[in-house]
């Protein structure tokens, strides 16, 4: 079976706070422009610093935003460079577009398989839980009914009418259980213990074999 997710696990507060990574990559953008254009010294590769907002954005929204925040730090430095007439080779501005560019696709990309691979965790936790479910309603309602149903057959009225009591009783506990779990964790997720599996018979079951 898989294991629930632990309840204090929290999202990394890019992810919390969607506009907030958003806020804070141009906010380094705005920051690395200044500082480039305030050191005139071409020698000082300060545009790798564009690298902390690309990363930043592509941890966030994945490979997308990684790919374009990598072309929009290429374009600060075209513009630096055109504002002030700084001339560089092909291989100069491959040194500079590679790795942004790079940086944003490969990192965005490994954000996108990681949340794919946690929303195919989250479905296979759901079905198992449910598979659970459908086993506890079986052991407590279907095989209560069952033994009522023998009970019966075999003339004893009021234990099979004690059986129906018992057996309604643990219907009701079960829905309400389900309930409460599904306000408690509105992504479908319930982490209530697995149901013994050892073969033992459930009370109500037993009780009819008497």
């Amino acid at each position: 079976m898989l294991p629930a997710l632990p309840p204090a696990v929290r999202e990394p507060w890019f992810r919390a706070r969607p506009v907030a990574p958003v806020v804070v990559a141009s906010a380094l953008f705005a920051l690395v422009t200044v500082v480039r254009f305030a050191i005139p010294d071409v020698s000082q590769p300060l545009s790798l610093f564009y690298a902390l907002p690309v990363a930043l954005l592509a941890v966030a929204f994945g490979r997308t935003a990684g790919l374009l925040s990598g072309v929009a730090a290429l374009a600060l430095v075209a513009l630096w460079a055109w504002l002030e007439s700084v001339h560089s080779t092909p291989l100069g501005w491959a040194t500079r577009a590679v790795p942004l560019l790079l940086l944003g696709g490969l990192l965005g990309d490994a954000t996108d398989r990681l949340r794919a691979t946690e929303l195919h965790r989250a479905a296979l936790q759901a079905a198992a839980q449910r598979h659970r479910d459908a086993l506890e309603i079986n052991d407590s309602i279907v095989q209560g009914v069952a033994a009522a149903r023998w009970a019966l057959e075999a003339g004893h009225a009021g234990r099979a009418l004690d059986l129906l009591t018992e057996t309604l009783g643990t219907s009701r506990r079960l829905v309400s259980d389900l309930l409460r779990d599904a306000e408690m964790s509105p992504d479908g997720l319930r982490g209530r213990p697995v149901p013994p599996t050892d073969g033992a018979e459930p009370d109500s079951a037993r009780s009819a074999g008497r």
